[in-house]
Parts: structure tokens; C-alpha cells; sequence
């Protein structure tokens, strides 16, 4: 079709949507598994470009070092510890079956061992809700209830960094450089306002797909675009 859309060049990964990951400070996880409780220090906290949250710089007993997330509230000097008896403070790292109902908790992991995938942008935080079993049920930033296995691990506290939404970028500049850093397209054109020539929904007859939203089932890639084999649209009644 001639067609050179958004989804087609980001699929091409070309540098634009690729993430400057040379320029990430570190991978932000819990500690690998260890038979007793290790104990640490904060050293320092970093601000790192692939997280919106500080990191805390984190050195052990044993002298390996390690980043965290930093939750709100902690400084340099401080000592963290993890491990399945450790107590149910700020930054310490337990296992989901031995944090206490209603603590706040955050990178919570989807599995044992996989070092924290849940809850890790600035400012936010999982509940414990329930414990059945082996089982643990969390109130998730989404206000929904999630189930993980007692055996997971996370963080208690709050991540730090709150209150980073709300402020403006006031100009459009500014937030590209934002985007920019990332490796994320800005700014994002609405389909139906761009020309005919490089969307299928766009055209210069004013704001209107002028054909279903529901892409053809063998459609080539620069045509699948919209609701790309939907099941069924429109309001469930």
C-alpha cells in the first residue's frame, strides 16, 4: 500500500524506538536467594534514566553491592536487611507469607527468585490484603486484587519519588527531550488527522476513519491497524 506507518517502523526497531539502554545505570532487583538473612548498608542514592525512581546503592556484609529501589524515607547510613527472618520494616525484604495484613509493600515478584517485577514506579505501592494457604491476595496500585504466591518476595515501604506527576512540563519542548531520553516517539499524531498517504484511517475529508476499525483478517502489516482482530466491539449489553 505504499504505507510507512508508526506500528511498521517500530516493529523495524529502528534507533528511534529503540531504549538507550547504554545509558542505564543498573538492573534494580532483590538480592540472589541466600541460606541466612544478609545484612546492608545504604552507601549512597542515584538517580538512574531507566527508572523513575531513585536507587539506592546497597553494600553487604560480604562485600557485594547492589541496587534497590529506594523506598520513601530512607537515607545513607541505613542498615537493610533480607531474608525470611528479618522484621517487617522500611526496606527490608521479605517473603510475601511472612509480611504482616495491611503493611505496604512494593516490587513485589511475579515468581520466586525473578528479583521484582510489580509495583516499581516512583510514589507507589501494593497492599497485603489476605493470606489463604500458600496463597497471598494484594491490593495493587490499580485498586484491583491480585493473587501471588507466599513464596515471593518484596519490599516493604512506599517507593520514594512521589508527587513526580504532578508537575507540568509546561512546554511541549521539554517533554520531548523527556520522551527523547527514553527512546519513546513524541509527539503522538492521532491517525484520523494524519494524510492518506500515511495511514490507512487518515485522509483530508475531516476526522473519519472512512472504514471499519476492525482491520481485515489477512490484511497486510501496513493495513493492520485499529482494533486488530477484535472478537467483538461496541458496548457489552
Amino acid at each position: 500500500m505504499g504505507k510507512r506507518i508508526i506500528a511498521q517502523r517500530r516493529g523495524r526497531a529502528t534507533r528511534r524506538f529503540i531504549a538507550p539502554s547504554h545509558r542505564y545505570l543498573a538492573r534494580a532487583k532483590h538480592r540472589e536467594i541466600k541460606d541466612t538473612n544478609h545484612v546492608g548498608e545504604v552507601i549512597d542514592i542515584v538517580n538512574s534514566v531507566s527508572h523513575t525512581a531513585p536507587l539506592a546503592v546497597v553494600k553487604y556484609e560480604d562485600g557485594e553491592v547492589y541496587y534497590m529501589i529506594a523506598p520513601d524515607g530512607v537515607s545513607i547510613g541505613d542498615v537493610i536487611v533480607g531474608g525470611k527472618t528479618s522484621e517487617p520494616k522500611k526496606g527490608n525484604t521479605l517473603q510475601l507469607s511472612d509480611i504482616p495484613e495491611g503493611t505496604l509493600i512494593y516490587n513485589i515478584e511475579s515468581k520466586f527468585g525473578d528479583g521484582g517485577k510489580f509495583v516499581r514506579s516512583s510514589g507507589t505501592f501494593a497492599k497485603v490484603l489476605t493470606k489463604t494457604g500458600n496463597k497471598v491476595k494484594l491490593l495493587m496500585p490499580s485498586k484491583k486484587e491480585k493473587e501471588f504466591s507466599g513464596n515471593c518476595r518484596a519490599t516493604i515501604g512506599t517507593v520514594a519519588g512521589a508527587g513526580r506527576l504532578e508537575k507540568p512540563f509546561i512546554k511541549a519542548g521539554k517533554r520531548w527531550h523527556a520522551m527523547r531520553a527514553k527512546g519513546k516517539l513524541y509527539p503522538i499524531v492521532s491517525a484520523v488527522a494524519m494524510n492518506a498517504v500515511e495511514h490507512p484511517f487518515g485522509s483530508g475529508r475531516g476526522r473519519h476513519m472512512g472504514k471499519p476499525s476492525v482491520a481485515p483478517r489477512h490484511a497486510p502489516p501496513g493495513r493492520k491497524v485499529g482494533q486488530v482482530r477484535a472478537r467483538r466491539t461496541g458496548k457489552i449489553r
